[in-house]
């Protein structure tokens, strides 16, 4: 094939069929990739992979071919990788009959086979499904400069923003060719250039702003372009500890799903903002001023698209993407100090908090009194992901009420702030 890549005379080889028909088509389909943003060479992959597609849902038959075939191949991830959460917890995320049919027939029937090829592939473990590969529970953090392969944008954001490490927004599947590979062509957010910021965002408002809020409004003005954001500094601090960290998580979730972020720098805190400054601002960078007034205006843009818009909440999430284990305590503190506020002992709709499973553990394990707290108030904890259980469409008519600005983008759930939500989870309704 015509490239119009610089390929090392290995890479040739590889491209020529040296490695085999199956590693050649792997190849084919990162040149083509390359070539199409104008990529001039490949740069070695430095971290873990992570794959997006978590679920065997039956419409992927041409994922199950690819993965046969690279099994067939004996081809596979040289160091593991870890995937999504899964889409199914029947024990602590009720399903009616209908509705379990839709799931294990409909949809997620592969899920099974399906795991047994990521295994075959690299897969790092039974619990390694979480959208927050990076945590330190998980071990899939990625070191400051490292290249990724990854393509969850929550993420991709993430590891670009608050970790200093390079990923573009890659595709599924493609993700995880680079990651066999241990190569990706090298444009965007590869590159120094493209790391600059084209937008300044100016944080002008009176108090902390939500972190999901605030996200989706810089996410909805800049798109895919990389922010450069003054002032949340003074709310969050200079340090990116667990605080901060969860707090960059929620919100980087949310500009990239509300818009295409793929990397913001924070002044004075996130890595590069620290070691370069206004630097990393292009010269005819926009601006964009986030207000008060602008949080109410982005927040009440946000549609009901429940199928009854008065109906009352049948169900709650929190945790898309998935929580830390410092935010697992905060939630217990939250409930505890709302159920007392409203003089209950339990929460009144049916409310999950996810989290990856190692983080569940560690929960479990370390904080054991909140953990037993928090199933004593009738909450319940899973590794599922939300948005895969709102993708079942007697699922997704459901009245649901969540935290996250991510899953109420992709689905029909409706946003409210933590502290809403914790009122409307205890109290069962608004």
């Amino acid at each position: 094939m015509n490239c119009k890549m610089n390929l090392t005379p290995e890479e040739q080889g590889i491209l020529n069929g040296e490695q085999g028909e199956t590693m050649q088509k792997v190849m084919r389909s990162l040149v083509m990739y390359g070539d199409a943003f104008g990529a001039k060479r490949f740069v070695p992959v430095t971290g873990k992979g992570h794959l997006v597609t978590s679920f065997g849902i039956s419409v992927l038959k041409p994922v199950f071919s690819i993965m046969d075939e690279l099994i067939a191949a004996g081809l596979k991830v040289d160091e593991t990788f870890t995937v999504d959460p899964r889409p199914l917890d029947y024990e602590n995320v009720k399903c009616n009959p209908l509705e379990k049919l839709i799931f294990n027939k409909m949809m997620y029937g592969m899920q099974d086979p399906y795991e047994e090829q990521l295994k075959k592939l690299g897969l790092k473990s039974d619990k390694a499904f979480t959208c927050t590969c990076y945590m330190d529970e998980v071990g899939n953090e990625p070191k400051k400069g490292d290249v990724l392969s990854w393509a969850e944008s929550s993420a991709v954001v993430y590891a670009n923003s608050v970790l200093g490490a390079r990923c573009n927004r890659n595709s599924g599947i493609i993700e995880l060719f680079g990651s066999i590979l241990g190569k990706v062509p090298e444009f965007d957010l590869l590159t120094g250039e493209g790391r600059r910021a084209k937008w300044i965002v100016e944080v002008k408002t009176s108090k902390k702003p939500e972190a999901q809020i605030l996200g989706s409004a810089i996410g909805m003005k800049v798109m895919e372009d990389v922010p450069f954001i003054k002032g949340l500094d003074k709310f969050i601090g200079t340090t990116l500890g667990d605080a901060a960290k969860a707090y960059l998580k929620d919100m980087g979730a949310a500009t990239a799903s509300n818009g295409a972020v793929g990397l913001y720098h924070v002044e004075n805190l996130t890595p590069e903002a620290v070691e370069s400054g206004g630097s990393l601002v292009q010269d005819d960078a926009k601006v964009y001023v986030i207000d008060d007034a602008e949080l109410e205006r982005v927040r009440g843009s946000y549609p009901n698209v429940w199928k009854k818009p008065g109906a009352q909440p049948s169900r709650c999430f929190i945790g898309c993407p998935h929580l830390s284990f410092a935010q697992l305590g905060e939630w217990t503190g939250r409930f505890e100090s709302e159920l007392k506020k409203q003089g209950r002992q339990k929460v009144s709709l049916s409310t999950v908090l996810t989290a990856a499973p190692e983080v569940l553990e560690r929960f479990q394990r370390e904080n054991k009194a909140a953990y037993d707290k928090l199933l004593s108030f009738g909450v319940k904890l899973s590794s599922i992901c939300p948005l895969m259980y709102m993708n079942n469409p007697l699922c997704g008519k459901k009245p649901v009420v969540t935290n996250s600005n991510k899953l109420r983008t992709y689905t029909s759930a409706r946003y409210f702030t933590d502290d809403e939500i914790a009122q409307i989870a205890v109290k069962g309704g608004f």
